[in-house]
Order: structure tokens, then sequence, then C-alpha cells
């Protein structure tokens, strides 16, 4: 073809399929690779959407302190609340300290992960990668569940008697994790300008109810929940010697449920490469402004639980937040509207804190999938730029979690705080072993490895204390999710060192004496016409049209009319299958065809393909199925050959209308 007419030639149309009509209508359409740079994450945007786990555990890390301690401590329990929770905010300076060093020496998203696997190497780094990826997928079931229970302790403390809410909360929060995968699905920025705002709204609720409860303290006191109410967790009795044996070991026990008030202090780490440039310097600054809100939050939350008297419900209902928002606003109207505000912006808050994983959990598995650890459809970026198959994969896996656990809260967080203290372990090692081998600076060091030392502590009491009540699974996940990422890079490794080993080859010595092709024929129509012209074009020593017969009467009948035909002059050639099996006949005839091991075989397969899902449905497509079944037989090529039968439809209607007759099958020799 002349070049002139090469370049006016029209491009070919190709349809897209009803699948991808679909995603586009529900996702908007798609972003190319260049607008990547622009997905990016301001410091205003990235405290709103990556903070939100973090912050949002206020709304139960004290609770769950108290629903330790208060069945063992009594009443006391609230005053042992604050050195306990002052431990926390220890542990929170020490893992700030350290997320510090690791967002500023690793800018690239990874977290714990890319500081193990630097230090430590790529296996030991895969129990940081089992550790965030279990973590990410127990905080989405554990936040969208804590979120309907502020939407049901609303429902509660207003006194509107909406006791049927109780049944529906299974079938709420799975909902909110199907709306936030679609929401992820449409890409970074819709999320952060989605999930953003629910962050702001919840730290000014929490001020708000500091505020008043301070002033309400200065007045003249705060009212006391009444702690023998029915459904709350039952009183101990503290006695003479409570702080002494078992008794101890339910305060750290209290201590560990406590570090739920920390998770989510990793994902800003995770998702560096989210933030604009200068990325290590933005993502420290939005750190420290997380933790100091946090810190600020966490006391609060646990000095008024300490004044009021708030306690923890056995059901979960009325959560303890929501019983503080209670007391310090009071009654009336005001009350009222305070109440609601603060338990509508707490459910939002957790809801979307469960977003964060759905940012960490892809750019980790994608991480992981690029050391070759995991499948690598995990390092494609889908329709709209985000990394589609790790947030569905997360979406499934929390989804089920939740089913199992019935979204109980309390079952939920005996899964939670060991991931996440094991991932924040793998961090203050990686960077005590980053600055000590370097000798930059000893007090870094210092700091790191006392962060690694507690975390390691608090994974330690919680598998030991809460080991009946669920951590159990995840101990034992642990070591087979390790195993199990080991035996993929091991099979990627292999298949590596096999397809990488190219033996010598030279172009100007021919290695078979003989080329044949043989055509599959099912029915002498276009399609076969074209896959026999194709056959000639590769100039082969035979050409030949091969029939399994399965059906006689229909061979018979082919037979007849190929020798009529004036279309081919390629003869017919039988092949019987008495026990219906294609695929073996077919193997079989391409070994004899090849058994001298002088002759290569190129068997061509005509595919009819149909753009409709009604032809599809129609149609049994067994091209691949051959393909496959023939892999194995060597000196053999298979090439499948699509014919678009919907496309051939069209023209043909086109042609009745214009009065036109569609054209032969044409004559081959």
């Amino acid at each position: 073809m002349p070049a002139s007419d090469a370049d006016t030639a029209p491009e070919p149309v190709v349809r897209d399929r009803l699948a991808y009509r679909v995603k586009r209508l529900l996702l908007g359409p798609p972003l190319v690779t260049e607008q990547l740079a622009r997905e990016k994450l301001s410091n205003p945007m990235a405290l709103g959407v990556l903070a939100s786990d973090c912050i949002s555990s206020t709304a139960y890390g004290s609770e769950e302190m108290l629903r330790i301690l208060v069945p063992v401590a009594g009443v006391a329990a609230f005053t042992l609340l604050m050195p306990v929770t002052g431990a926390i905010l220890f542990v929170l300076l020490l893992l700030t300290l350290s997320y510090r060093d690791v967002v500023s020496v690793y800018t690239r998203a990874g977290g714990s992960y890319v500081v193990a696997r630097e230090n430590f190497g790529p296996r030991v780094a895969q129990i940081a990668a089992v550790a965030l990826l279990v973590d990410y997928i127990v905080t989405v079931a554990v936040q969208t569940a804590a979120g309907t229970d502020a939407l049901i302790s609303l429902a509660h403390l207003t006194g509107k008697g909406y006791t049927g809410i109780d049944h529906l909360k299974l079938p709420i929060t799975a909902g909110v994790v199907l709306l936030l995968a679609y929401g992820n699905l449409r890409g970074v920025r819709e999320a952060g300008r989605t999930f953003a705002a629910p962050a702001y709204l919840f730290m000014f609720a929490v001020a708000l109810i500091l505020t008043v409860g301070l002033a309400r303290a200065l007045d003249g006191g705060l009212p006391h929940a009444d702690v023998h109410a029915p459904g709350a967790v039952p009183l101990g009795s503290p006695g003479t010697g409570w702080l002494y044996g078992v008794s101890l070991f339910m305060v750290l026990r209290a201590f560990a449920n406590g570090g739920s008030s920390l998770t989510g202090l990793e994902a800003i780490s995770n998702s560096v490469s989210a933030f604009r440039r200068p990325q290590g310097v933005n993502a420290r600054r939005t750190l420290t402004v997380m933790s100091c809100c946090l810190g600020v939050m966490v006391l609060g939350v646990s000095t008024l639980a300490h004044s009021t008297h708030a306690i923890p419900y056995e059901d979960g209902n009325p959560t303890v937040i929501a019983q503080e928002a209670h007391l310090v606003f009071g009654g009336g109207w005001p009350g009222t509207v305070g109440l609601v505000y603060v338990q509508l912006a707490t459910a939002l808050i957790l809801y979307t804190g469960a977003n964060t994983p759905f940012t960490g959990f892809p750019f980790l598995a994608s991480f992981v999938a690029e050391d070759r650890f995991l499948p690598r459809e995990l390092m494609r970026r889908g329709h709209r730029l985000a990394f589609s198959n790790g947030i569905i994969c997360l979406t499934v896996v929390s989804l089920a979690l939740l089913l199992v656990t019935g979204a109980n809260v309390d079952k939920l967080v005996a899964l939670y705080a060991i991931g996440v203290f094991t991932g924040f372990t793998m961090a203050a090692a990686g960077m005590a072993a980053h600055y000590g081998r370097r000798r930059e600076s000893h007090w870094r060091t210092a700091v790191n490895l006392v962060a690694a030392v507690v975390s390691a502590l608090v994974v330690v009491v919680f598998a030991i204390t809460k080991f009946t009540e669920g951590a159990w699974l995840v101990v034992v996940v642990f070591p087979l999710g390790v195993w199990a990422l080991i035996r993929i890079n091991r099979e990627y490794r292999e298949e590596a060192a096999a397809l990488e080993n190219v033996p010598a080859y030279t172009t100007d010595r021919p290695h078979w004496r003989r080329h044949v092709v043989h055509v599959l024929v099912d029915s002498l129509d276009l399609a076969t016409v074209k896959a026999l012209r194709y056959a000639h074009e590769l100039r082969p020593d035979e050409v030949r049209a091969v029939h399994v017969v399965i059906d006689e009467p229909r061979a018979r009948r082919l037979t007849e009319r190929w020798d009529a035909s004036s279309g081919t002059t390629v003869p017919l050639e039988l092949v019987d299958c008495p026990d219906r099996r294609l695929r073996h006949a077919v193997a079989a005839l391409a070994a004899r065809a090849t058994a001298d091991g002088t002759t290569a075989l190129t068997l061509l397969i005509p595919r009819r393909t149909y753009t409709f899902p009604l032809g599809r449905l129609l149609h049994r497509d067994t091209g691949e199925q051959m393909a496959k079944a023939l892999q194995h037989v060597p000196n053999v090529a298979v090439t499948v050959l699509p014919f678009d039968v919907s496309a051939a439809i069209e023209r043909l209607r086109a042609a009745d209308r214009s009065g036109g007759s569609s054209a032969g099958h044409g004559t081959l020799s």
C-alpha cells in the first residue's frame, strides 16, 4: 500500500465490551497515565484522608481499656484509666519519633515493609508485609462496625426506641464497606474530596465536648453515669491487693487493648508517595500534626471517662464517648443537638477511617508484588489510576471478616493490635538498625530501639491475653501468610530462571527439515476460509484441513459440502474421535505429525468471536482450551485466528439494506 494510502486509511473501530461500558458508567471516564502525577494529596487533604483511621480510634480506645479494667477494679478502674492512658501516650510519643524518621529516610510508600526490607532483607520483610495486610483488613472491619455502633448509640440515647436498628448492624456495616470501595475505585482525588471533611468535623466535635466539659467542671462538676445500669459491664471488686498477681496481668491487658488507640499511626508512612513534593517533608509535618491531635483527643476522652464514670456496655451500646456527650451537653434541645452532632461526626470519622486501608493496602500490595512476593496483578493500575485489584481484594476479605464476627467490635479488636504493633516493631527495629549501622545518631538509635521493644511487648501481651478470644487466628495466619508469600516468590524466581535460560541460537541454520500446517475445521465458512488463506501465506511444505469426527452425520454433510465447494482445493481429512475427547484427539494428531523429530507443525484454530452476550452464550469457545492442551507437545506451534461473526452479520445486514450481495469465499489453491 502506498504511504499516502496508509496515512489516510481509517483506524479500525474496536467496540467496547459491555463490562467496560458499565465500568465507565459507574466510575467515570478513564484517567490516562500522564494524570497520575496530578493525583496527589495536599497536606490538609492528606490529614483528612490518611489520619481518619488514627484519630477515629479515639472513639473506642479508652472504652477498650475500661472494658478490661472495670470487671477487675470496679469503680477504681476510672482512676486506673489515667496512668494506663499515660502509658499509651508515652508509646505514641516513641512511635511518632520513630515514624518521623521512617518518612524522612524512606520517602517511597511502603512504611515498615520498606524499612524491614532495606535493613533485614526481603524474607524478613514479609513479616511486616503480612502484619500490615492483616492490619488493613481488620481496620476496615473494626472502623465500620464501630461507626454503626455510633449510630445505634444515638438511637438509644435519644430515647426514640429504635431498637430494631440493632438487627441492621451487619447490613449497614457491609453497605458502608461497599460504598468506600466504590469511592476509592473512582480514584485518589475523588476519595480525598469525599473523605477529608469528616476528620475535621470529628476533631471539632471532640473539641466541643472537651470545652463544654471543662466549663461545666469548673462551674460545679459533671454528672456521673449510672454504673449499675442494665446492660453495663459488671463492676468488679478491687479488694486490698488488686494491683498484684492476676490483676497486674489485667492491667497489662488493658494497656494492650488501649493500643488500639494508636492504630492508623502507620498510615502516612505507608502512603508517602500520595503526598505532593517534597513528599518526605510534607509527610513528616502531617504525621506530627496527626499525632498531636490524637494525643490530645485520647487524653481528653479518658479524662472525661474518669470524671463522668461513663461505663462500657456488654453489647457495645451506648458507647463511652456517646455517654460522655450525653452527660456533658445535658438534656433539652441544645443537648440533643450537641449529641446528634457528636454521634454523626463520630460515625462519619469511623466510617471514613476505614478509608485509610483503601489507600494503604493497594500501595503496599503493589510494592510486595513488585518484589515478586504477591501476584503481579496487584501492580496494575485500573480504570481510574487506582490499584483496583488491591481494593477489590481488601473489600472481599473485610466483608468476610465482618460476616464471621457479626460486626462485633470487641471480637474484632482481638484481631487488631497484633498486626498493628508487629508493624510498629518492624519499623522501629529497622530504623534502629539503620542508624546503628551508619552510626549517625545514638539518640535516634536508642529511641527506635525502645519503641521496638515496647511494641513487641504489646504484641506478646495481646497474643497471650486475647488468644482464646480470637487472637489465635492471627497467630496462626501470620506464619501461614509469611510462608505463602515466600512460596509465591520462589515460584516467580523459578519461572524467571527457566525463561531466562536462553540457548545460543543462529538464524542461518535451519532447525526443521519440513514445515506443515494443519487447519482445524468445524464447518466451511468465512472463518475457515480466512484460516486457510493464512495457512498458505506461511509458505509451508504442506497444508491440511482437518476435521475431528464427533458427530458422524455432521461430518458426512461437511465432506459433501467441502467436495462440492469451489472455495478451496485443500483436501479435507477426517480424524475419528469415538470417545469424543476432542483435545486428546488433536494432541495425538499433532504428536503423530511431528513424531520423526524433523517436522514442525503449525496448528491453526479458527475462533469465531461474538460482540454481543447472546452470541457468546449460544456458542462454546474451545480454541483456548485446545491451545492449552497442545502446549506440552514438542515441535508444535498453535495459533488461534479470531473472526468477528458479529461484524460479519452487520456487513450482511448493510448489504441487504443497500440491495447488494456479500462477497464469496474466493478460490484457494
